[in-house]
């Protein structure tokens, strides 16, 4: 009688982790959708829509870069103070400021891509993310994954791929105007795929090699970006022009606070995802993401080209 209460017992405790782990994908996947989603709305606004009466274009990703991160950094920095946890860093330094260069890379590679390709495909590029983050896996962390593993998202690649190289030319998109470069977008888009695999990896290798914090991990690591990305913006001479473009257009500068904002959001999903779930589960929840973000942009390209059309009244 005994034994089996306490294999019920067992059983219900298993239940409970089962639906409480449950709980925790549902608000890691519905937090990374939503903030994602706007954040890559924000993003193809700010790089590819012309400001003012003169349709001048915001130049300087490295700028957004240096935006969210240092407003990233303040709100770790503060979440970290106001629970009284250690601001000290629990691994060598030297590591955080590895996930930061590759993430600086990461997103100066997509927001860059965007001046060659347009959002859409760039979203489907996306779904190829989890084969870096498979090779990556090996190398790192010593994983290892069957052949047919390899094949499925092998095939995912190959997809992609052909979408970029062959229909970009007649990509519908009202910010095109003849911005594409599909070539050098392909090869910004690869480089984004490659330093964004290894930077969740290496996030998920910190997190099981360390007693970290989500909001310590972050703080370093964009702590690093900021000040990575304000050396390249003062060596390139790309702030003052930055600084002095968004005073100039108010309507930019509100658009950077926002995307500045969501991308903090954003952070904080994904690094729960990969210190609860791994890197692995994260990639495939950003493919799975790419699906409604997809839908989403041809839907909202569809209404701005009806609002666009001249009525026949």
């Amino acid at each position: 009688m005994t034994i089996a209460i306490a294999g019920m017992a067992d059983s219900l405790l298993s239940d409970g982790v089962k639906v409480n782990k449950l709980w925790k994908g549902v608000i890691a996947v519905v937090g990374i959708m939503t903030t994602l989603v706007i954040y890559g709305l924000l993003q193809e606004k700010i790089m590819r829509v012309p400001y003012g009466s003169n349709k001048e274009f915001f130049k300087h990703s490295l700028f957004l870069v240096f935006c969210n991160r240092i407003t990233t950094s303040a709100v770790s920095a503060a979440t970290l103070v106001a629970s009284k946890k250690a601001l000290n860093p629990v691994a060598p330094v030297y590591k955080y400021c590895l996930i930061s260069v590759s993430n600086i890379l990461t997103t100066t590679c997509q927001y860059e891509a965007l001046k060659y390709v347009s959002f859409p495909v760039q979203t489907l590029a996306k779904c190829a993310k989890m084969i870096p983050v498979m090779v990556w896996g090996t190398i790192i962390m010593q994983k290892r994954y069957k052949g047919m593993d390899y094949f499925l998202a092998l095939l995912v690649t190959l997809g992609c791929s052909i979408f970029i190289l062959f229909p970009a030319g007649s990509e519908i998109s009202p910010y095109s105007r003849g911005r594409e470069n599909t070539v050098w977008g392909v090869s910004l888009m690869l480089g984004y795929l490659g330093f964004d695999g290894f930077t969740s990896t290496f996030q998920d290798k910190l997190f099981k090699g360390y007693d970290m914090e989500i909001h310590n991990q972050i703080f370093y690591t964009t702590l690093c970006s900021c000040i990575l990305s304000f050396t390249g913006l003062v060596l390139q001479g790309h702030l003052l022009p930055a600084i002095d473009f968004v005073f100039r257009h108010n309507d930019c500068l509100f658009d950077i606070a926002l995307l500045s904002t969501v991308a903090t959001a954003s952070q904080f999903f994904i690094s729960y995802t990969i210190r609860t779930f791994g890197a692995l589960s994260f990639a495939a929840v950003m493919t799975t993401r790419q699906v409604d973000g997809k839908n989403l942009q041809w839907n909202l390209l569809f209404h701005s080209c009806l609002n666009n059309y001249p009525s026949d009244k």
